[in-house]
Order: structure tokens, then sequence, then C-alpha cells
């Protein structure tokens, strides 16, 4: 008998979505899923800021996934050798992959069109600028909130 395939699929999930489940959905129809969770230091590195959720609060929510078998720690970017020392046969990534793998252990599936943590936090924003702006007041905290929303969109790049 074969021993199943263990893949890996290396992400941040920062704010989980339902294209991180969808590609996780995908890998497990492969294999076991070992998810490769991006640190906090490498996010706040990379990325520029420390993520909403802590790494041990993400690593809980996805081990929670049935798609999910196992969670480690990784870097930003992963290479062969980090998907070999976990005892893995192929990464799995969408089609926004920059892991330097051999072509032949990498399986590329098609982002989920239309969300990405970055959008979820756009979305909430807005949702705060609205909820503020209904409200019509023009009390001075009221002015300072809308000020630091617009300055927190600009700051993530998220307009």
């Amino acid at each position: 008998m074969d021993k199943p395939l263990r893949v890996m699929v290396d992400m941040s999930a920062t704010l989980l979505h339902h294209g991180h489940i969808r590609l996780l959905k995908k890998a497990h129809e492969i294999g076991q899923v070992v998810v490769a969770l991006t640190t906090d230091e490498e996010i706040e590195k990379k990325k520029g800021y420390v993520p909403e959720l802590n790494f041990e609060e993400r690593k809980e929510i996805l081990e929670a996934i049935r798609y999910v078998d196992e969670v480690v720690p990784c870097p930003w970017l992963i290479d062969d050798a980090f998907v070999v020392a976990h005892n893995c046969d192929l990464l799995v990534h969408g089609n926004d992959n920059s892991n330097h793998i051999p072509e032949e252990k990498l399986v590329i599936f098609p982002r989920t069109e239309g969300i990405s943590s970055s959008i979820l936090r756009e979305r909430v924003l807005d949702c705060l600028i609205s909820l503020n702006l209904k409200n019509k007041s023009t009390s001075t905290s009221d002015k300072i909130a809308r000020l630091l929303i617009e300055t927190i969109k600009k700051e993530f790049k998220l307009e």
C-alpha cells in the first residue's frame, strides 16, 4: 500500500476567508495537508504590520479545519529544503506563488476572485466609515475617528 502524499500549503492567514478554505480543500484532495504558517515576525517584516490574529490564534483556527492535518511555523518564502524537512512531497499554492520550489513539486491553483485578507481589511474600514457617516455626528471624536480610518486605509494601501 502506497503511503499517502503529504502536501504543504504555505499561507499567512492573517484574516482567514473562503479563499483559504477552498485552497485547503483542494490540497486535501491530493493528500495530507501540512500548513506552513508564516510567523508574526515575518509578516511584520514583509508587510509592515502585526497581524490581527497572532501566530498561535491563527494556528488554532487552522488546526480546527478538517482539511488540515498539521501546522508548522515558516518564514515568508520557503524553499525545497523546507518542504523536504517537513516530509512533504508537494507544495500547493495559489497562482501568486513566489517560493523557489522545483516545478515538478509544485501544484498551482487559481486564487479565489474578489477575496483576500487585504480586501477584508478594506471592507471593515469601509463599514466603520459608513457607520460613522450614517450617525452624522460632528463631534470631535467622530472627526478624529474618520481621519484615523482614512489614514489607516492609506497606510495599508487599501485605496
